[in-house]
């Protein structure tokens, strides 16, 4: 499946900033059984510098300064996608129980940016939390196989929270969220990463972007009009890793395009940085994922 996205951010400012430097990280990382090609990437006023920066984590990190002034930027980031042609990922009868796993993500010697070690332990905005551990308990007990647990899991998410937007932040603590059984995809992601962590089992939050309009008959996946998170679950050497989307309860398939890969939420925000000046701003963000077989 190829794809062609196209996402465009517009922060206004209710005074005039100057001295802009933002962070962005809208560049796809490599990650297996995808490929990406023509990246571009406009900014408008243009800045002063645009510079790669390196990340511990699978991240593509952008650092741009803007020196002039300024009461609006517009960021606008397109790319190919291809996702590679293969059968969906289903829990199997032989695969690894959850003690298993846990055991060999201890014993596993990858430090690699995506080795499992890495995301083992709490994180910034993942602390570990008994009540999410004791509300998973029953679903990930150690003699479970992993993939069908973990998939029952996103799939539990799915059934108790709500899906409200705007009911919560980039910057609402996952308890918070957990306890108000609301929020949006990264407090759902965030969640379901304090739980398999828990449980000695190395999860990562995922950015990325969903099909925006299904293939006739298929349901509309909930966060398609902007930047989507999920769960990216390390399930032994023989699986590896694998994606589970609590807020569509699913597996993550052909219609799920990886971005970047931390933690959680603060190693992969799409935009961050400073400004001198102004005293708000409005952010405004317009995602547009389209089968190449669809454009006119």
């Amino acid at each position: 499946m190829i794809y062609h996205i196209r996402h465009q951010t517009i922060v206004h400012y209710d005074a005039l900033v100057q001295l802009a430097r933002f962070n962005l990280r809208l560049r796809p990382a490599p990650w297996p059984g995808q490929w990406t090609s023509d990246y571009h990437l406009a900014v408008d006023p243009a800045p002063s510098s645009i510079e790669s920066r390196p990340s511990a984590w699978p991240v593509h990190v952008a650092r741009l300064e803007i020196d002039s002034l300024l009461h609006q930027i517009v960021i606008e980031s397109s790319f190919r996608a291809g996702i590679q042609d293969s059968a969906p990922i289903e829990p199997q009868d032989d695969d690894p129980i959850i003690a298993a796993v846990a055991q060999a993500a201890l014993e596993a010697r990858d430090m690699g940016s995506a080795g499992p070690a890495q995301f083992l332990h709490a994180s910034p905005r993942v602390p570990l939390l008994p009540q999410i551990g004791a509300w998973a308990g029953d679903l990930l007990a150690s003699d479970r196989p992993i993939v069908g647990a973990a998939l029952a899991l996103a799939r539990r998410i799915k059934g108790a929270f709500a899906y409200v937007s705007g009911a919560t932040d980039a910057m609402t603590p996952v308890k918070d969220a957990f306890a108000a059984r609301h929020g949006v995809c990264q407090d759902f992601a965030h969640v379901m990463v304090a739980a398999l962590r828990w449980f000695g089992l190395p999860a990562a939050y995922v950015s990325g972007y969903l099909r925006t309009d299904p293939p006739p008959g298929m349901p509309r996946l909930v966060g398609a009009d902007a930047m989507h998170a999920w769960v990216m679950l390390w399930c032994g050497p023989t699986r590896g890793w694998i994606g589970f989307d609590p807020t569509n309860g699913v597996i993550a398939g052909d219609g799920h395009v990886f971005v970047a890969m931390g933690r959680d939420y603060a190693d992969v925000a799409p935009m961050d940085g400073l400004f001198v000046g102004g005293s708000g701003q409005n952010v405004k963000v317009m995602v547009d994922v389209m089968p190449e077989e669809e454009e006119t």
